[in-house]
């Protein structure tokens, strides 16, 4: 069995700079239907320890573009993000549980805050095959940092944010 590697902070100010779509998940805020094609870009602020600033983007059933915009400081192995504007007041917690060798893709494992439950996403840069992305993660789910009931608790996402209808 493989273990994951925890990455360092420099790794993942090497990793995470850039826009990420989400290729499966198991959190609520992705799977209502409401909030479609979700994505993440991440920009180093610069400094240490690392600070990244966070804008999440989705699309409305109506077709329209919102965007949650925060700052993810790095803070004793993990990310605290901190909403901006009326999002302030919010915290949460994140990792990267493990990435792929190519940086390509990696997932993501947020805690439980006063407004969302737990959860993991996997994430993906754009041109990465979603068919592709959930064979290597079911290949070895170990070195994801999955166990197999949490791989089978996520909705693989077809990245234009509907789910994959073959589950």
């Amino acid at each position: 069995m493989t273990t994951p590697h925890r990455l360092t902070e420099t790794e993942l100010a090497e990793l995470l700079p850039g826009e990420w779509m989400i290729g499966a998940t198991n959190f609520p805020m992705w799977l209502k239907g409401d909030r479609l094609s979700p994505s993440f870009e991440y920009r180093d602020r610069g400094g240490s320890p690392l600070s990244l600033d966070d804008t999440v983007a989705y699309l409305t059933a109506e077709g329209e573009r919102k965007t949650i915009v925060g700052v993810d400081r790095w803070k004793a192995g993990r990310f605290v993000w901190r909403g901006q504007g009326l999002l302030r007041l919010f915290t949460s917690t994140w990792t990267v549980a493990a990435a792929s060798d190519d940086g390509e893709f990696a997932v993501i494992r947020f805690s439980k805050s006063l407004a969302t439950p737990a959860g993991v996403d996997v994430i993906a840069r754009a041109g990465v095959d979603p068919h592709e992305l959930r064979a290597a993660i079911a290949a070895d789910t170990a070195r994801y940092d999955l166990e197999h009931e949490e791989f089978a608790s996520l909705t693989w996402l077809d990245f234009a944010g509907a789910a994959d209808p073959r589950g």
